[in-house]
């Protein structure tokens, strides 16, 4: 077994801080204005932070919430607790009162760290059912505080001079090297049942880095953008990873404005779950589908040109030169503006957290951005398995981590084990034991490990449905597939006790505004927009059109066009952006009768 000594997360990070301490650490937002940091500058805030923590006598082990959205705040509090021994528990920034409320009561949290107003707001909602909580840290200075029984500190407040005489306890604390200890508690967003505290080690974070060392190496000053979640442990994973190879992380507090900030900063690596590169994907192929014959032509031999290039470096062979100067053209007139619009600067872009459909895998691949798809969870310390860039494959997931093995159990799930894989769940003896199986983490996916090894996700076994006909249906292959049509935003299938595959769908509303403009139809809102005959009839069409791939039975027999997004607010998505299915069902429920008594 490797020795992961080396890999402590905390010293590694020091290190990284007095070698390249005039060099740039991170990239942040303030006032959407970007502005830049040192590793020196970064960790005098860091140690400042953890100073005055110190002197207000917080533990090793103790946990500590963090309410907020990605930012430089976030970041400071993040290494302080890790230097200090001091366990952190993300919460995501878009969680209902409710949900923090549980969250802060099942882990125990006397301090929590809020980023803006509204969080400080259901922070402080969120108190009044849970006695233990008394300190809030208000990480902006543009929250208004209100009367309350919690006592409030600023976080600008904490980051001065005084409590210097507590150096000496943190540098003790960061020689204390106890990789068993908890680095942090992670939340899973819960699709069905309570949210489950998931315990992850210092080793769990020092294998992180060691394994993705050897499949994914980054060189110091290597750019990323950070914009998913931090609260989530495939990017919380990913950056402190950039940041322990000396790599430079631009945090993105507002994901909406992921496009824009790829050509702003020009990232030559990032992580991102698929709806991202499908909507990029999406977006082009419309773009090209409304533009002249010539341009669409034009596209279309750039395309297959970078097909072939991918094809010839996944044989490992060379293309004649005619092949070559080729690709060359199709390079300078067509792949490499698309490039271009996303930044123009990518080494690689990681893709995790959900299935990635093939064709849109595919296409990043022929146009010069080489997409590593992986697959993991928060149980695993998000990676399992990926693809390399030596080993590029635009189906499955690719091989697992050099110390983490895979093998297929009962009803083909995927069974893990590895210095990646939790302890267990904070204070959930019984739910830890239900989730391994002879030492083996079970992950609840199913899939199969084709001839070279590679790992193959088929779907989530909890999510699969069985019709009243005895056929079972993969919702998310489904929900792939459909997705693809540039028309459809959203899609939930249902199908579980019923005859046939029904779907709620979210068109992409603008694209749907501009068609019925200019086929002069009028509408006053999205509800009347959907209701509208012509509109029925194109999405009929356009949803007939992508399920070609599926069998019969697999297929949408009955669909509703909502006037809305499924989202947060509602319930319906977790913060990653996964379907609740049980709540949609539940909205939804007088739609959902309503196609299956259409169909009789």
């Amino acid at each position: 077994m490797t020795d992961l000594t080396p890999y402590h997360l905390p010293t590694l990070l020091r290190t990284q801080a007095k070698r390249r301490h005039d060099q740039i650490a991170l990239h942040y937002q303030d006032n959407a204005e970007w502005h830049s940091l040192t590793w020196e500058a970064l960790f005098t805030q860091v140690d400042a932070l953890a100073h005055h923590l110190l002197a207000q006598g917080f533990d090793s082990g103790e946990r500590v919430g963090i309410f907020a959205a990605n930012s430089l705040p976030w970041v400071i509090t993040d290494l302080a607790l890790m230097q200090m021994g001091v366990v952190s528990v993300p919460i995501y920034g878009t969680n209902t009162a409710e949900q923090t409320a549980y969250i802060v009561q099942d882990a125990e949290i006397r301090t929590l760290f809020v980023g803006d107003q509204a969080q400080y707001e259901k922070a402080l909602l969120a108190a009044e059912q849970c006695p233990t909580l008394n300190t809030l840290i208000l990480m902006s200075d543009a929250i208004q505080q209100r009367e309350s029984r919690v006592q409030t500190r600023r976080f600008a407040d904490l980051l001065g001079e005084g409590h210097k005489e507590q150096a000496q306890e943190l540098a003790k604390r960061q020689q204390q090297v106890d990789l068993e200890a908890t680095l942090t508690l992670i939340y899973t967003s819960g699709t069905t049942g309570e949210p489950k505290g998931v315990i992850l080690t210092h080793r769990n974070f020092a294998a992180i880095v060691e394994q993705h060392q050897q499949v994914v190496p980054l060189e110091p000053g290597t750019l990323s953008l950070s914009f998913l979640p931090l609260s989530h442990i495939y990017e919380r994973g990913w950056s402190l990873y950039v940041l322990s190879c000396g790599g430079c992380n631009a945090y993105l507090g507002d994901p909406t404005q992921v496009q824009t900030a790829m050509q702003t900063m020009k990232p030559q690596v990032m992580c991102a779950v698929p709806r991202l590169f499908e909507k990029i994907h999406t977006t082009i192929r419309s773009k090209v589908a409304s533009a002249g014959l010539a341009k669409r032509l034009l596209f279309r031999w750039a395309l297959d040109q970078g097909r072939r290039q991918f094809r010839a470096q996944q044989q490992g062979r060379t293309r004649v030169k005619l092949g070559q100067f080729y690709h060359a053209i199709a390079d300078k007139l067509v792949l490499s503006k698309l490039r271009d619009a996303l930044g123009g600067n990518f080494l690689f872009v990681s893709a995790g957290g959900a299935r990635l459909d093939e064709k849109v895998n595919a296409f990043f691949q022929y146009i010069g951005i080489p997409l590593l798809n992986g697959y993991g969870a928060t149980e695993t310390s998000a990676t399992v398995s990926c693809n390399r860039l030596d080993d590029i494959q635009v189906n499955g997931v690719g091989l697992p981590l050099p110390d983490v093995q895979v093998r297929i159990g009962e009803e083909d799930e995927i069974l893990v084990k590895g210095p990646t894989v939790t302890p267990g769940y904070f204070n959930r003896p019984e739910e830890t034991e239900a989730a391994f199986v002879d030492g083996w983490y079970k992950t609840g996916d199913a899939g199969y490990l084709d001839n070279e090894g590679r790992l193959h996700i088929t779907d989530r076994i909890k999510e699969l449905m069985k019709t009243s006909n005895g056929k079972y249906i993969a919702p998310q292959r489904v929900e792939g597939v459909v997705a693809l049509e540039p028309l459809v935003e959203q899609v939930a299938i249902v199908a579980d006790g019923r005859n046939f595959v029904s779907a709620l769908v979210v068109p992409d509303f603008l694209a749907l505004e501009q068609w019925a403009r200019q086929h002069g139809l009028k509408s006053e809102d999205n509800r009347t927009l959907v209701q509208l005959p012509e509109v029925q009839a194109l999405m009929k069409e356009k949803i007939q059109a992508t399920q070609e791939s599926l069998a019969g039975f697999e297929q949408i027999k009955q669909f509703t066009l909502l006037p809305r997004p499924f989202s947060m607010d509602h319930g319906e998505l977790t913060p990653t952006l996964k379907l609740r299915r049980k709540v949609i069902n539940e909205i939804f429920a007088d739609e959902i009768d309503a196609m299956y008594r259409r169909r009789h």
